[in-house]
């Protein structure tokens, strides 16, 4: 405990202390008292004002570090300006969702789709943002919403990988949009304001596209330097501004209502110029008329003379469908009570370079010049459902900017619902009635007369607004300007919140800023990204890449809310109670279908960026614990697929080695043998289950922080040699018991491993303590009584790093006794790893000297080509008897062969493993099953044997050997090490049947002998016991 620094006022004391005390002693046992009360009164006001903010209270040393420097940071940093509903989440959202697209593409949509597909292309737009409003609601309210709105909710709910993900989604989302909003802004300032500030101009009329697109260029760009210096400034300006520009989208609103209602009785004039049925560019000519009376003279008109060449009108040289039609004015604006809504119910799409043309009136289809192109209102693009459906998205996608500003908000959780809510409703509204108003009140060709070129140049949408035009051009310019603040306002401060929790390293520069906080590089970023927008110049183009973006970064709010209910957390406490998980699920999808409706190809696009930084973030090891669904989620999955485990074994073809590897550490608590774990991860390459154990001596109330610091440096030495799996560590009085004890219990359900892995004693010749050697035979012995698979790599120091790479060499196969296919699997799975992918694997086989082995090598060539296994060659030793017969340590081998079963009967023919004859276990009931390479002949004879000492009273037990000579079995061993020395001196590695130990334990060391002059002369070998069930198939 540290010392504790307390002042305690000299006139406090005299007041507490009584007047009849005098002693010295007195005294300072009143002085105690007083220091002791205080001190509590202090620790229960501490502890007082933690448990009035959640996210105050401390868990441990590092937490309680952490929070001391964010509150020295937070003392530093100057106070935000708080902002209320109105001021923070509505009118902000009110701004983005009244940008550009209601002023410049409803009108063109309406005539397009018509009104019934437009309000269902509304319908659709206006329910997914409504649904993720109250997903977003929820989740606003489930605690504290610092800055960063949607990021921060995403990543708390979904984990770092999928929050920095779809945080960097949606921040390209919003810069993308300010680009929108200010291209929108310098259509309206070119088009409408000032049509002579065009810096460029069209040499002809197929030019015209590019000149406005170049004007758009530097236009956009210098609005968005002037823009990001107001954003600079700071915030409390943008605020300022959005009141005036809110004004005039308001004003704007109400004109266009109050000119709908007007038009009722008294519609705008508005004529419009027809040829036919097409419809003409209004300001190439003065008069709709072919001719002209000057005084008592007909004449040509303007009309006349840009159809026809100079000459007599009587003969006239003119364009052939000038000639044949008539030209003739009808209104644009025929008003609400005309009923021209029948004629705009339905959908008139078409193609690039089409001429907009009215149903109904007289036309001689004829061909008309080529260079007259340019007098009729035409297509510029393509127009189909989903292609609407991607433009006028962006129009509804401002509801994230109350969110985003979370950070300058008085209370996130009250504004952020309420406000934004309120904005969808209001805007929806809105965009129903417009469509409605717009389809009974316009003409269709001037619906679908993008840039009003029929209406003199005029904003369709200004064209029915009360009480003139210029209310409309004026307020939507303001409006567009406005969201493009509001959008390079957001932006900034998004990034800055990404770059904040250091999930993404690159990033963390655009964490700083000014002084008071205002994210200045992150300014400067959003504006450099912002330009590449504007570069585009298209405002059809920049739409549907932000339909992504911010679709995509929806769906994700959707599957965070609909995650947190379904798992049913303790900490999903929302305030906000309108919601559901089905909603959530209904809001996902329908966000997924509008981004395939709107742009496939896009989709695919936004979603492979997505995915490329959540793989990006995963990569480099976002260790940030947030409590979020999907480590939940990834909890209930676990326990549903371990309980689905526990239905039964796996198949054999489903079974592949569950490692665990039993560790030993040296006693600065290093582990000492590396390569077990390099090698381990050589044969997982990262599948399946590995636990890495060890055993720490010592009494386990007294040795639990040796027991940390041991878990710590193996899961350090995990991580180096990238073994992916679990450490468990086990404190035992006994080193054997401890082992035992990880193999009972390692595991979890049906998750548990089913081989064990562990180093060789070396120097147990040497060792006056038998312990060692000791242990590892008891080790032995619990595996196969356990039934688990057993490797032993020995002279594991020489087996190769993860860094090295073999670019030739054998992997050797010595295939004496058919353990279940272990000996064919290993190599295989080995050959995954890039450390032996280029090793081939040689097979080697015994027979006894009257076996057929040429039979006996195709049998073996057969069975490895169903196993679909690749083998450089096949070998068959040929071995006397005797040497077969004490070939695994006097062991009785009783078998079927393997693969002629396995090539003429449907199921393979198990054989039987009788252990050591010390072992006194009964013929009938052998512990093990087996298969040895032996031929069907020989396995015949076997059987022949076995049917006549069957009821022999003698069989009934197996024969004590205890006397014979171990001089014997030594010489078989250095007999068949000869063999695999001469063999596979130069293999890579050496893989090799293990044979078990006896039962009586007064045999150990002998078998430790026999183990070292099996193995003598072999760089790496590889003991492998198989764990008595088969572990591969030849069937699929």
């Amino acid at each position: 405990m540290g010392i504790i620094k307390k002042t305690v006022h000299f006139s406090t004391v005299q007041v507490l202390l009584p007047r009849r005390m005098t002693s010295m002693t007195e005294t300072w046992l009143c002085l105690r008292s007083v220091f002791i009360s205080q001190y509590f009164c202090h620790m229960i006001d501490c502890q007082t004002h933690r448990l009035v903010s959640y996210t105050n209270i401390t868990q441990g040393a590092k937490e309680h570090e952490e929070e001391e420097s964010a509150a020295a940071s937070r003392r530093k940093t100057p106070k935000s300006p708080n902002m209320g509903t109105l001021m923070g989440v509505y009118l902000p959202c009110l701004q983005n969702i009244f940008g550009v697209i209601l002023f410049l593409r409803l009108t063109w949509i309406v005539g397009m789709a018509g009104i019934m597909q437009s309000l269902l292309i509304v319908l659709m737009c206006c329910s997914c943002t409504m649904l993720t409003a109250i997903s977003m609601s929820a989740i606003a309210t489930n605690g504290v919403v610092p800055a960063g709105g949607a990021y921060f909710m995403i990543s708390r709910s979904l984990g770092p990988e999928f929050g920095g993900a779809v945080g960097l989604c949606f921040y390209l989302g919003t810069t993308f949009a300010s680009a929108m909003y200010i291209l929108g802004a310098i259509e309206i300032f070119l088009k409408y304001l000032v049509p002579q500030a065009a810096i460029f101009h069209a040499t002809d009329t197929l030019g015209s596209d590019s000149a406005m697109l170049n004007n758009m260029r530097v236009y956009g760009s210098i609005c968005l330097s002037l823009m990001a210096v107001v954003v600079f400034v700071g915030v409390k300006y943008v605020n300022k501004l959005a009141s005036l520009f809110l004004a005039c989208v308001i004003i704007s609103i109400v004109s266009i209502y109050v000119g709908a209602f007007k038009s009722m009785t008294h519609p705008p004039e508005f004529t419009i110029c027809m040829l036919g049925n097409r419809t003409l560019v209004r300001d190439r000519f003065d008069v709709c008329a072919k001719t002209v009376m000057k005084g008592n003279t007909t004449v040509p008109s303007q009309l006349w003379e840009m159809f026809c060449l100079p000459g007599n009108m009587s003969s006239p040289q003119c364009d052939d469908y000038f000639i044949q039609n008539n030209v003739t004015e009808i209104q644009g604006i025929p008003g609400l009570g005309s009923g021209i809504i029948r004629e705009n119910m339905w959908s008139d799409y078409q193609q690039k370079g089409e001429i907009s043309e009215k149903a109904g009136l007289q036309s001689v289809d004829a061909r008309g010049a080529t260079e007259n192109f340019g007098m009729y209102v035409s297509a510029d693009i393509a127009t189909s459902f989903t292609l609407l459906v991607g433009i006028f998205f962006p129009s509804a996608t401002g509801i994230m900017a109350g969110s985003n500003r979370s950070g300058d908000l008085r209370d996130a959780q009250k504004s952020i619902p309420v406000g934004t809510i309120l904005a969808i409703t209001t805007t929806s509204f809105v965009y129903f009635s417009s469509v409605v108003l717009f389809g009974s009140c316009i003409e269709g060709v001037v619906l679908r007369d993008k840039f009003g070129d029929a209406v003199q140049k005029n904003l369709v949408v200004g064209t029915l607004s009360w009480p003139s035009p210029w209310v409309i051009v004026i307020g939507s310019f303001f409006s567009t300007v406005g969201a493009g603040l509001q959008s390079l306002t957001g932006a900034p401060r998004l990034l800055q919140a990404i770059a904040k929790d250091n999930i993404i390293p690159f990033l963390r520069v655009f964490g700083h800023g000014k002084n008071n906080g205002e994210p200045t590089w992150a300014l400067l970023l959003t504006g450099l990204i912002a330009e590449l927008g504007i570069l585009i110049a298209s405002l059809d183009m920049v739409a549907p890449i932000l339909s992504m973006f911010f679709l995509m970064c929806y769906l994700f709010v959707n599957l965070a809310c609909a995650v947190q209910t379904l798992l049913r957390t303790p900490s999903w406490r929302p305030r906000f109670k309108y919601y559901h998980w089905a909603l959530s699920f209904l809001g996902m999808s329908m966000c997924l279908a509008l981004m395939f409706i709107s742009s496939w190809y896009y989709a695919i696009v936004a979603m492979v960026i997505a995915g490329m930084i959540y793989k990006y973030i995963e990569y480099q090891g976002a260790e940030k614990e947030w409590g979020d669904g999907i480590r939940g989620l990834s909890l209930s999955a676990a326990r549903y697929a371990l309980l689905r485990l526990e239905v039964g074994p796996p198949h054999t073809k489903n079974w592949r080695p569950q490692l665990l590897v039993l560790l030993k550490l040296d006693e600065d608590l290093h582990v000492k043998y590396p390569r077990l774990l390099t090698f381990a991860s050589q044969l997982k390459a990262g599948k399946g289950l590995t636990i890495v154990g060890s055993v720490v001596r010592g009494n386990f109330l007294d040795s639990y922080g040796e027991m940390q610091a041991a878990e710590q440096a193996i899961k350090n030495m995990m991580e180096i040699e990238r073994v992916k799996g679990f450490c468990q560590i086990v404190v035992a009085s006994k080193v054997r018991e401890g082992i035992v004890h990880l193999i009972q219990s390692c595991g979890l359900g049906g998750m548990k491993h089913n081989t064990v892995m562990m180093g060789w004693p070396y120097g147990w010749r040497q060792s006056e303590d038998p312990r060692a050697w000791k242990t590892f035979i008891n080790t032995v012995r619990c595996t196969t009584a356990a039934h688990l698979a057993l490797m032993v790599p020995k002279n594991v120091s020489f087996y190769p790093s993860n860094h090295e790479r073999f670019t030739d060499g054998n992997i050797d196969v010595w295939w004496i006794v058919h353990d279940g296919g272990m000996l064919m699997l290993l190599p295989f799975l080995l050959k995954l790893h890039k450390v032996w992918r280029k090793c081939k694997m040689r097979i080697f086989t015994v027979a006894q000297m009257d076996d057929n082995s040429i039979q006996m090598k195709k049998d073996l060539a057969m069975f490895l080509y169903q196993l679909r296994i690749e083998t450089a060659a096949f070998h068959v030793v040929n071995l006397t008897c005797s040497t077969l017969t004490q070939l695994f340590y006097d062991t009785v081998l009783v078998t079927h062969s393997m693969l002629r079963a396995s090539l003429y009967s449907q199921w393979p023919l198990q054989a039987q493993l009788v252990k050591d004859r010390h072992s006194l276990v009964l013929v009938e009931a052998p512990p093990e099953k087996v298969h040895m390479t032996w031929t069907r002949e020989k396995c015949e004879a076997e059987k022949r044997n076995r049917t006549k000492t069957r009821f022999s009273p003698r069989s009934r037990l197996l024969v004590d050997s205890r006397d014979q000579s171990n001089v014997r079995r030594m010489h078989t061993a250095v007999k068949l090490n000869e063999v695999i020395v001469n063999r596979s001196h130069d293999a890579r590695l050496v893989l090799l049947n293990m044979p078990g130990p006896p039962r009586d334990t007064d045999g150990d060391e002998n078998y430790m002998e026999f183990l070292e002059v099996l193995t003598e002369g072999l760089e790496r070998v590889l003991l492998v016991r198989g764990g008595g069930r088969e572990v591969i198939t030849i069937y699929s």
